[in-house]
């Protein structure tokens, strides 16, 4: 009998992005309604996967990324690039359009 491996994907962001994974939005309304993936808005709070080693000015000071793995983020709407790994949706963004972190 063969043994079967799983090979996880990683992901490392570069620069100033950060990769980060949408954050389930509740799929079920007050009156038992369960909405469709399609009538879905698109989440604007997610959680932190990996972040990249930031960004450097002209003058060559470095600028690190202001949020930490495992952060609750709210980002722009419409931002950033999606990308499916592994069967996992995630989202790689620049820093600068993450509007806040969540505490």
């Amino acid at each position: 009998m063969a043994q079967q491996t799983t090979k996880k994907t990683t992901l490392r962001p570069l620069g100033n992005r950060v990769l980060v994974q949408r954050l389930e939005q509740e799929e079920t309304l007050k009156g038992g309604i369960i909405l469709p993936d399609t009538a879905k808005k698109k989440q604007e709070t997610a959680k932190v996967i990996a972040i990249g080693t930031g960004s450097t000015t002209s003058e060559g000071k470095e600028i690190p990324i202001p949020v930490q793995i495992g952060d609750h983020i709210l980002m722009d709407k419409y931002s950033g690039q999606e990308v499916t790994i592994d069967d996992e949706e995630f989202v790689i963004l620049r820093a600068d359009d993450i509007i806040a972190i969540i505490n």
